[in-house]
């Protein structure tokens, strides 16, 4: 309890800080890049529910653009997923912009992935315990699956990390993270370059 309640914040800030400062020559190049991909939106703002299911407000990569059908609604994932979005996805740089929200103290490095607010009434008694820690940018479910597992998969290794949070869990997520990413596996899902939307435990 003390590790998360005192020391994992600390190294939390300096981590993303020094991570940032070594980044900025890539973060700029994928900004400039998705700055013309996306017609002068390089980033991604979005609500999420943060511990104790505290709003924040997100701040990724946009990867995919803002093209819509005849009708006006946006046309589908993967046709609005950009040959640059693609890459920055596959390299899991689009998680970069987010070390601003662990400087800021909404995130951590290692948690479970804040999702949407509307999943929040959708959520099992059990399954809300993935709130009782900060969502992270990389998290136990990252590196056992990602977006290939199923979500009672996801949410089962998402309570199981709250249980078991400590400083050498979170070292070995890291390294297991850093791995996948060069890997590059567990990106997208079977039937969609995204995670389909949760829709409930029914």
């Amino acid at each position: 309890m003390s590790y998360q309640r005192f020391l994992k914040p600390v190294i939390d800030k300096i981590a993303a800080l020094c991570i940032l400062l070594l980044t900025l020559p890539i973060t700029l190049v994928v900004t400039a890049l998705l700055y013309f991909y996306n017609q002068g939106k390089p980033f991604f703002f979005q609500l999420r529910p943060g511990q104790n299911g505290k709003i924040f407000k997100i701040i990724k990569f946009k990867t995919m653009n803002d093209r819509r059908a005849v009708n006006g609604e946006l046309l589908p994932d993967s046709a609005r997923l950009t040959p640059a979005g693609r890459f920055v996805r596959k390299t899991s740089l689009d998680e970069l912009p987010q070390l601003i929200n662990v400087l800021k103290g909404d995130m951590s490095l290692v948690g479970p992935r804040p999702l949407l607010p509307e999943y929040l009434p959708l959520y099992s008694e059990r399954q809300q315990r993935r709130h009782e820690v900060k969502p992270g940018i990389t998290g136990w479910a990252q590196i056992n699956g990602r977006n290939t597992i199923s979500w009672s998969q996801k949410f089962e290794y998402d309570i199981w990390y709250a249980e078991h949070i400590s400083l050498g869990l979170d070292i070995k997520i890291l390294w297991l993270t850093l791995i996948k990413v060069f890997k590059r596996e567990g990106i997208s899902s079977e039937t969609s370059v995204t995670m389909e939307k949760f829709k409930g435990n029914n």
